[in-house]
């Protein structure tokens, strides 16, 4: 496998782990080009390889993972904007996924990301019928997390710049304790935030750069071709030949993408 970057991420990123917190692994891989033009396509769910021992790691294939950071996941995003000290892996490619990591925001998608998320996860916090001290570890987590989510959108809606690392960790860990006492403790937090969003004046484009997004890939695409083909490229036109495959790729994967 061809590993582009990978990074700690998780509580361990936000200052939040605890001594029983795991330890969460996010990174990006590159398949072989020319897998993207077999007759039978790999499907999206497919380019996502999740591991749990000895740690929790999720890898996605660089294009779904451009996919998913240009629709503004969270998740995925979070990856290029990680404190230098918690990336484990980073080659050149990776670095240059650093660089453009802005070329993938846009106001109303971080926005609808963040604020979307929110929505869905406070659902199913008050929907939740467990009891006993696990649950509430359970749901006082959820909520910090909760808090996290709402503070770091409207940090990246407003500025531009994603803060992965919490300045105050303590607030967090004390909102969860008040809102799984009290569910209402995050509708408050909610609306506030709602309010918050719609009062900025965002710095963000109004969409992705995408031609930067697509250069990059297609410098991974070709970075993956075997050797012999790449000379024949080389002969032939190498940016237009890179990307008549990766549009074959896409062209069998025209499907909602989802974080996993």
């Amino acid at each position: 496998m061809n590993l582009l970057l990978r990074g700690i991420v998780g509580s361990t990123a936000y200052g939040l782990a605890g001594p029983r917190s795991d330890v969460d692994r996010l990174g990006v891989y590159a398949a072989p080009t020319l897998d993207f033009a077999r007759l039978d396509p790999v499907t999206d769910r497919e380019w996502t390889i999740v591991r749990h021992d000895p740690s929790d790691v999720t890898l996605h294939e660089a294009g779904k993972f451009c996919r998913l950071a240009r629709g503004g996941n969270p998740t995925v995003t979070e990856a290029m904007w990680l404190p230098a000290e918690l990336y484990e892996v980073r080659t050149e490619l990776g670095d240059e996924l650093i660089a453009i990591r802005s070329a993938f925001l846009c106001a109303e998608r971080v926005r609808l990301a963040y604020l979307g998320y929110v929505e869905k996860q406070r659902v199913r916090f008050v929907n939740k019928t467990e009891s006993g001290p696990e649950h509430r570890a359970r749901t006082e987590k959820h909520a910090r997390h909760i808090l996290r989510l709402l503070d770091q959108g409207l940090g990246l809606y407003a500025t531009g710049r994603l803060e992965v690392r919490l300045d105050d960790p303590d607030r967090y860990v004390e909102f969860g304790r008040r809102a799984a006492a009290d569910p209402a403790v995050l509708d408050t937090a909610l609306a506030g935030a709602r309010e918050r969003f719609a009062a900025v004046r965002s710095p963000l484009p109004d969409e992705p750069d995408e031609a930067a997004i697509q250069a990059w890939l297609l410098r991974v695409r070709r970075a993956n071709l075997p050797a012999e083909t790449v000379g024949a490229v080389e002969t032939v036109g190498a940016v237009e030949t890179v990307g008549a495959v990766e549009t074959v790729g896409r062209a069998h994967r025209r499907r909602p993408v989802r974080d996993h």
